[in-house]
């Protein structure tokens, strides 16, 4: 067996262990009464000028939504400016995936953007920090950017067990760690009403692909139903995903855009590839932005902050599905052809999540003795307050 081949043996066993946490997590948080009508799918859409700022003031007739290319009734829709709705901001600070100097530099301007505006936030904001041992967030949401400031300040970046060197087996733990954490957030975010942006600082976690990474048919079946858990969470708790790279300029032009292979969305299992899960990614396909080339992490915050100032709910009822797991294209299209509408790229029709025994997932790949510990034991303190951020996920 080759070394790349034993090597997606081994991440997949700690990816498919985490996405059984995944399905579990989402069937027992997601209540009933807050789904809408069966069939139901609802948008949050932000227009704007390629690269310009949110169009507001659109009306009903200026949208055609398509659904694998054929046009769908638009059954509601509102225009929205910001505050009119219920939302959330998670703001999450990558301290796995970014070295200790990176957030350094970002912690500044994290601060200077929470106390803007006399540190008056437009939306209840949550922090939380991805570390070694979990995802630590704040207990409660609050519009007090001086008071979340504050706590941030209290975050001191520490030694870690995993860097961007530690190699195969490192790249594995921080790419489990983010894909976690990032699926705990969104089933923390389910039971809360509105629209929900999570606002992600972070280089990206590994892309774990390559030519020499071959897959077998089981792994590509637990990766496309990964995929399809991501894809259902993120619609059914409408959560946006914005990725902040605090690396600026100083991040290569080809790491930088390499993501962009796998943004398409994945119809069959022998389409995956394990990038299909990055960060840049997701947030792609969730409508979100990925926001990089840019030293000035504040404004790249206030950019992505920037999409709740005015956007379009708009719901339609999706047409019966051949069969489960069914991908199903997303595209708006606006009358002024100049303007762009972005929103969650694609859905899954009748997802098909059972549940799934961890016991017998991890029997189909080596037994953990067979690679080097990475991950240290997991702690229920952080170095916040736990009175005011240290929950771990």
């Amino acid at each position: 067996m080759s070394i790349n081949r034993r090597f997606a043996f081994i991440l997949l066993g700690s990816l498919l262990s985490t996405a059984c946490t995944f399905a579990q997590q989402t069937v027992q948080q997601t209540a009933p009464a807050a789904q809408p009508p069966s069939g139901r799918i609802t948008l949050d859409v932000v227009v704007t000028p390629k690269g310009g700022a949110p169009v507001p003031n659109m009306q009903r007739q200026d949208f055609t939504l398509l659904d694998n290319k054929t046009a769908r009734f638009i059954t509601s829709f509102r225009a929205l400016a910001q505050s009119q709705e219920p939302a959330e901001v998670v703001l999450v600070i990558d301290d796995v995936n970014t070295e200790y100097q990176t957030i350094a530099y970002a912690r500044p301007q994290i601060e200077k953007f929470l106390r803007a505006n006399d540190g008056h936030l437009p939306y209840p904001t949550t922090l939380a920090v991805v570390t070694d041992t979990g995802t630590k967030i704040q207990q409660n949401a609050t519009t007090d950017g001086n008071a979340l400031s504050a706590a941030f300040d209290q975050y001191e970046v520490g030694l870690k067990s995993l860097r961007r060197d530690t190699g195969i087996y490192g790249a594995e733990d921080r790419s489990d760690l983010g894909l976690r954490g990032l699926s705990s957030l969104m089933t923390r975010e389910s039971t809360r009403p509105g629209r929900k942006l999570i606002l992600w600082v972070s280089p990206g976690w590994p892309l774990l692909s390559g030519p020499r990474l071959d897959l077998g048919s089981k792994q590509e079946q637990q990766i496309f139903s990964d995929i399809v858990a991501l894809s259902t969470q993120f619609r059914n708790t409408r959560t946006t995903l914005y990725n902040i790279n605090p690396l600026g300029t100083s991040e290569g032009v080809m790491r930088t855009n390499y993501y962009e292979a796998f943004i398409k969305g994945v119809q069959r299992p022998s389409q995956v590839d394990i990038g299909d899960l990055s960060l840049q990614v997701l947030a792609t396909q969730s409508g979100g932005q990925v926001l990089n080339a840019d030293n000035d992490i504040t404004s790249l915050l206030q950019k992505a902050m920037a999409d709740t100032s005015a956007y379009y709910e708009l719901s339609f009822d999706a047409p019966p599905a051949e069969h489960p797991d069914e991908y199903h294209h997303l595209e708006v299209q606006l009358n002024n052809s100049n303007l762009v509408g972005r929103t969650l790229q694609g859905y899954y029709a009748q997802p098909y999540s059972p549940p799934r025994r961890c016991a017998t997932i991890a029997s189909r790949y080596p037994p953990a003795q067979s690679r080097p510990p990475s991950l240290p034991p997991r702690s229920q303190t952080g170095a916040f307050s736990t009175s005011r951020i240290g929950d771990v996920l």
